[in-house]
């Protein structure tokens, strides 16, 4: 990755994580903290930061401060799983984690000051989705720099699509974002598209900027599919598909307006009988926001007897069961960021449909099973399906590395990583 001058503009210091040499010295690997949510409100953001910390501990003395209650319980979509255990990863032996700060601070935020002032890393990674966790991280930014350590923010969106439709916490989460960017030393986003995003919305800010790739989502691999009695009924029902018989498509991940769901299942249920004999759709997620159109739609399909709906954040072994039932991926995006969910399908080397939108088609580049559609335009929609339907069978490789994102982090703090491999 090229490493710019701190009085560089952002253009200029654009940073390709691909072409940096990498010092391996001894004295290189700077302790790294991130800051992200932990496991009482799992979300894909959990996910990622208990993978990258794992992945950074491969090199550098990592910790970990998690956000434990991330808001008032009342306020969150997915109230009802609050505190359920999804996630069946863990940490490294080799990270130390503080869990962890609430929403409404009390002596958790002195007890994770005291814990980021004994680690003394040399870096603090603010993991950035929500303006949920935006007071909380401006304590963190402003003692960070007391302490004398660099601050990074990794930018997963600009703002969740969810607040963007609400005045208030959409001005609240712009002027607080500007105010954590104007504490930093840096900036890690996943793609190109974000980076013209940041500088859109936010000038040509004095800091630097890194671009990494989403990193590899390979943990559910490793997930234990038969999983524990109470998710036994959702493994069985993600492998209703019957196989070789049928082609199963899977949609999965949260339910949401953006999502492109409805555009799905408007193709699905026009198909001919002769199309649909040899299909199968397979839904898995949490309805969030009132979105329900999805659920009408499954119900009064032509072909629901061919659709199974799993209408839950389902834990990780039945994670594992869908992906590995599944044919075909398909995200029907009408706009996003990056996904997740494309990270986890690449990672099992399946054929995925992806809309052109935002971030995905660079996070998908290089990737040999990806077939791109425009959004909103079923007939092509259907045709994505029809040519992922050719590949069923075939095995992809997942062209990502969290190496990319290590060095990035580093980049945007202006200091040599230590990756070692």
């Amino acid at each position: 990755m090229t490493i710019s001058e701190p009085s560089i503009t952002p253009r200029e210091e654009w940073a390709d994580t691909g072409s940096r040499q990498v010092s391996s010295g001894p004295d290189s690997g700077i302790p790294i903290c991130l800051v992200g949510p932990g496991w009482t409100f799992t979300s894909g953001i959990s996910y990622y930061t208990c993978r990258l910390a794992n992945a950074v501990a491969e090199s550098h003395e990592t910790s970990v401060i998690q956000l434990r209650r991330l808001l008032p319980r009342r306020l969150y979509p997915g109230r009802q799983r609050v505190g359920l255990e999804r996630a069946r990863m863990t940490f490294r032996a080799n990270v130390s984690v503080y869990n962890g700060i609430d929403w409404w601070w009390g002596r958790s935020l002195a007890r994770a000051l005291r814990f980021l002032r004994a680690r003394r890393p040399g870096i603090l990674v603010l993991e950035w989705w929500t303006a949920a966790a935006l007071h909380t991280y401006l304590v963190l930014a402003i003692a960070a720099r007391a302490f004398g350590i660099s601050v990074i923010i990794e930018l997963h969106e600009l703002q969740d699509p969810g607040e963007a439709g609400l005045p208030v916490a959409r001005h609240y989460a712009q002027w607080g974002l500007r105010m954590l960017l104007r504490l930093s030393r840096g900036c890690v986003v996943h793609s190109k598209s974000d980076w013209r995003m940041l500088e859109s919305g936010y000038g040509s800010l004095n800091m630097r900027v890194a671009v990494a790739a989403h990193g590899p989502y390979d943990q559910y691999r490793h997930s234990a599919v038969e999983g524990t009695v109470a998710s036994e009924a959702a493994v069985s029902a993600v492998r209703a598909a019957p196989r070789p018989e049928v082609v199963n498509l899977l949609f999965f991940g949260l339910i949401r307006p953006y999502k492109g769901l409805e555009d799905l299942l408007g193709v699905f249920n026009e198909l001919s009988e002769e199309e649909a004999a040899g299909l199968w759709l397979t839904v898995v997620g949490e309805t969030w926001e009132g979105c329900t159109e999805p659920a009408r739609l499954i119900e009064t399909s032509p072909y629901s007897d061919r659709i199974t709906f799993v209408n839950e954040y389902v834990p990780d072994e039945v994670v594992a069961a869908a992906f590995a039932h599944a044919d075909v991926v398909v995200l029907p995006y009408r706009r996003s960021s990056s996904s997740g969910i494309l990270h986890v399908a690449m990672s099992w080397g399946l054929p995925v449909v992806v809309t052109r939108v935002g971030g995905l088609p660079e996070a998908a580049d290089g990737y040999r099973g990806a077939v791109f559609v425009e959004p909103g335009d079923p007939a092509m929609l259907k045709s994505g399906i029809m040519e992922a339907i050719q590949m069923t069978g075939q095995r992809f490789a997942d062209p990502r590395d969290w190496g990319e994102t290590v060095t990035a982090i580093c980049a945007a703090a202006d200091v040599a990583p230590h990756l070692e491999r």
